[in-house]
């Protein structure tokens, strides 16, 4: 039998109750065809081996209010029901609708860049997914008209708070309430931008098309610190328009539980944060040209001071303006300054 999905080679995831949209919204949204490239979201998403919670993310894709929307797989060669089930996803909602390609397996932020960087994926709004998440119906509207009101030709990126939720969808909590503007000095130094809630317009992936498949540790970091670095809008939204579930697969986790500190104060000590600090910066320093003259001056004037004496590190980080959004988090870059693991 031919295949129901497009295969192909790949060329270059404030707190209130869940709403849950009526049976008819949801047969509307799942017999809806896209419309064209205007106000079109190329939804991508990265799989690896994500059968056992996929299928609620699927199915939330197709009680979305914003039903202009087609789906770009990257599978990172599953060996379980992942494909089969985009393959029944895509017999539901239009064959034209989804895409599948095969990932280039060198990990999640590799998968995403791809994504990011096919020239072949057209629309006018691109939103990151994640295989174990469950999105809220109005996730993508949300997104949307909030990233319409940048003008146009602006790169600008939207993410948003997350209902945290357990294995099996209870609401355990939220992830932490940003509560500083974003900026380059913060996004040298920390993400706020969890990528299971990114959405970004045209003109921002364009920018990350141009800057290419870099080496980089966090592809939703990087998002972050490039948008700033070259005065893009950060649209960050208190609102949790996505259930980020939390379970023992999780490859990064919603850092937010005693535990999840525990492990960043290990990534420290072990200097995991520096070493991607390392790949992050050498990767802006590729494509210095595209920042702004300010920003450039953070980003040299950092990467000069990091590494050198004591009162070098502090000084340089109060110079260049650095921080991050909590005390805590501020006395955690104190630290790390002190101890040379930043």
């Amino acid at each position: 039998m031919p295949p129901t999905v497009k295969f192909a080679q790949s060329s270059a995831s404030a707190k209130r109750k869940r709403t849950k949209p009526g049976r008819e919204a949801g047969r509307q949204a799942e017999s809806a065809s896209p419309i064209g490239v205007h106000s079109c979201v190329a939804i991508l998403l990265a799989t690896k081996n994500g059968e056992r919670f996929l299928r609620e993310q699927l199915e939330s894709f197709k009680r979305q209010t914003h039903r202009n929307w087609v789906l770009w797989v990257s599978d990172d060669d599953s060996v379980d029901g992942t494909r089969e089930l985009v393959e029944q996803f895509s017999r539901q909602v239009g064959r034209e609708r989804v895409t599948v390609l095969t990932g280039p397996g060198r990990g999640c932020a590799s998968n995403f860049l791809s994504l990011t960087c096919n020239p072949d994926i057209e629309a006018e709004f691109f939103s990151y997914s994640d295989q174990d998440d469950i999105w809220e119906a109005d996730k993508l509207a949300r997104a949307v008209e909030k990233l319409k009101a940048v003008p146009a030709g602006s790169p600008a990126m939207y993410c948003s708070r997350s209902q945290l939720v357990d294995e099996s969808d209870r609401e355990i909590g939220l992830v932490t309430l940003w509560p500083k503007p974003p900026s380059f000095a913060n996004a040298l130094i920390q993400n706020i931008a969890a990528g299971h809630t990114i959405v970004l317009n045209r003109a921002a992936c364009n920018l990350l098309r141009e800057a290419g498949a870099v080496d980089i540790m966090k592809h939703d970091w990087w998002c972050y610190q490039l948008i700033t670095g070259c005065g893009g809008t950060v649209v960050y939204d208190p609102y949790p328009s996505v259930r980020y579930r939390q379970h023992q697969g999780n490859s990064i986790g919603a850092g937010c539980t005693v535990a999840a500190r525990i492990s960043n104060i290990l990534m420290l000590l072990n200097n995991r944060f520096s070493h991607g600090a390392d790949r992050h910066i050498a990767s802006l320093k590729k494509v210095e040209y595209l920042l702004t003259w300010h920003n450039r001056q953070i980003l040299d004037r950092f990467a000069a001071v990091r590494k050198g004496p004591l009162m070098s590190r502090l000084l340089g980080i109060h110079r260049c303006g650095l921080y991050r959004q909590t005390w805590g988090g501020n006395f955690f870059l104190v630290m790390g300054a002190i101890l040379n693991k930043i």
